[in-house]
């Protein structure tokens, strides 16, 4: 099969998980802290809001171990498959959600139930995309090719922003607060058909159907065994990519809001911007990792956001289009630096029949101290010192964190994947 039809598979798939999994951080920002939370200060039910959120990434280790031991067991396709579908339903289901005005603390209760299959699902979905693109692709050329589910990310952020920026553009606060947030989170019912209509035309990874039998009773004692260093390398280069991405995306959100003042139009739109910019880099910062090795790009990236994270708070705290438009991109854009060639690097990190296990426990353990308490953490820290200057540090503190897991790694540009690793 053509690694281009693996790819636009992997791609479109990715971006509607990825949809369904950030419109809910954007909600929480915007709607989700007056409708479930009303009796809460503005930043307490922001943060309350935010924890909601955090669930989601507490499911998705539970989500990697599972979807990645069934995926070194069966196969990567089925459980993509599985994946999508279970983000398309919770996602679906929020949508229809009664609030807190009608049914009480209900309300938020449900909303955290369906937040935690989102995660679940997630946790398996990363993984197997980027697996069975890398699996397809020659190794010369895997770096720029496994990027592609990667922009995923900020495809389904643009998607996501993009609708709800659409609606508070032709809708008033109260129009948006009594139905309109609801439509994005019922139009994922309409993606996910079309996602599962093209992920099951893909045929499944060559790599995996070639390979022989696990030596080890499950994928996990294979990776507990062969591969502990490789997952701490993959949670530590995870820290300051996945810290920086939601700060930038969504924290941002809250921060634009309640501190300098913006409408929710203009924050949204510059998210938007960049997020669009963010979709067209990071191939290219994959195809970089071929040419050059995936650590120097990575290291770049790090390095580069923990020091552009002093800049970017200043250029917010302007009020000006531009200058957000420009803080939150050229944050993105070192955040590529380490999402391109993450997938290459992380796939290549691992031997064939527990791979899908060793990249997902690997990638989403990091998510729960990274991803899922960014926001969280933020806020906190701007309730209690009224300023961004421990957020910045926050942020400078991860990226020395993961200079230090990737720099320890071993370079892995152009392995064979169909090879045994040596451990």
């Amino acid at each position: 099969m053509s690694i281009k039809k693996i790819v636009a598979a992997s791609l479109i798939g990715t971006t509607i998980e990825w949809y369904d999994f950030f419109l809910y951080g954007s909600a929480a920002a915007l709607v989700f802290n007056v409708l479930f939370f009303p009796d809460s200060d503005p930043l307490t039910g922001t943060l309350l809001a935010f924890l909601t959120y955090a669930v989601g990434f507490v499911a998705r280790p539970l989500g990697g171990l599972v979807f990645g031991h069934f995926g070194d067991r069966l196969g990567r396709k089925t459980l993509l498959v599985i994946s999508l579908l279970m983000m398309g339903v919770a996602t679906f289901l929020i949508g229809c959600l009664p609030t807190h005005a009608a049914i009480g603390g209900a309300a938020p209760l449900l909303l955290t139930a369906l937040r935690l299959v989102q995660g679940f699902a997630l946790g398996g979905e990363w993984g197997g995309a980027v697996l069975i693109v890398s699996e397809h692709g020659d190794a010369g050329r895997r770096g720029f090719w496994a990027s592609w589910p990667q922009a995923g990310a900020p495809g389904g952020n643009l998607l996501a922003t993009g609708v709800l920026a659409l609606l508070a553009a032709f809708q008033s606060d109260e129009a948006f607060l009594s139905w309109g947030w609801r439509v994005p989170f019922l139009l994922s019912g309409v993606l996910v058909m079309v996602g599962l209509w093209i992920r099951l035309s893909i045929s499944e990874s060559p790599v995996f159907q070639q390979a022989p039998p696990l030596e080890d009773k499950t994928p996990i004692a294979g990776v507990i065994r062969h591969h502990w260093r490789d997952v701490l390398v993959a949670i530590g280069a995870r820290m300051a990519e996945n810290i920086s991405f939601y700060l930038i995306t969504v924290f941002v959100i809250t921060y634009g809001t309640t501190v300098v003042k913006l409408d929710k139009a203009t924050i949204l739109n510059a998210v938007l911007i960049a997020s669009a910019i963010h979709f067209i880099t990071i191939p290219l910062w994959g195809a970089l990792s071929d040419r050059v090795g995936r650590r120097p790009v990575y290291l770049a990236g790090a390095a580069g956001i923990g020091v552009w994270i002093f800049a970017f708070f200043p250029l917010i705290n302007t009020g000006g289009f531009l200058a957000i438009t420009l803080a939150i991109t050229v944050g993105l854009l070192f955040h590529g630096m380490m999402y391109g060639p993450q997938a290459a690097f992380f796939s290549e990190l691992f031997g064939t029949r527990m791979r899908y296990t060793g990249v997902s426990i690997g990638a989403q353990l990091s998510a729960i101290v990274a991803g899922a308490l960014a926001p969280v953490i933020a806020v906190r820290l701007l309730q209690q010192f009224g300023s961004w200057v421990p957020i910045a540090v926050y942020l400078a503190v991860a990226a020395v964190l993961t200079l230090v897991a990737v720099y320890a790694a071993r370079e892995t540009q152009g392995r064979d994947l169909a090879e045994k690793i040596k451990v």
